[in-house]
């Protein structure tokens, strides 16, 4: 699997929600809404996830192992450095 585009848009202010990525995998499929939040430790992706009835968040898409993990990770917190302070 290669990442081959993402594409975020950095929020101003003092929230923890940073910005809202969307990448590419193998030029032929996307996914949208990933959130990059300001957690206790640095930064971190979060997966698009939807509310159910019980006030849950539960991911719609999500990768199934480690490693796809911190390659979706990467690539998106390496884009949004790129952007640099706006």
């Amino acid at each position: 699997m290669n990442i081959t585009d993402v594409r975020v848009k950095k929020f101003n202010g003092q929230n923890r929600l940073k910005a809202i990525a969307a990448i590419t995998i193998d030029e032929c499929f996307v996914v949208h809404e990933l959130r990059i939040i300001d957690g206790k430790e640095g930064l971190f992706v979060a997966m698009p996830s939807r509310k159910m009835p019980n006030g849950e968040f539960k991911d719609v898409a999500h990768p199934i192992n480690q490693e796809t993990r911190n390659n979706i990770e990467n690539a998106v917190i390496e884009a949004y450095n790129l952007l640099g302070e706006e």
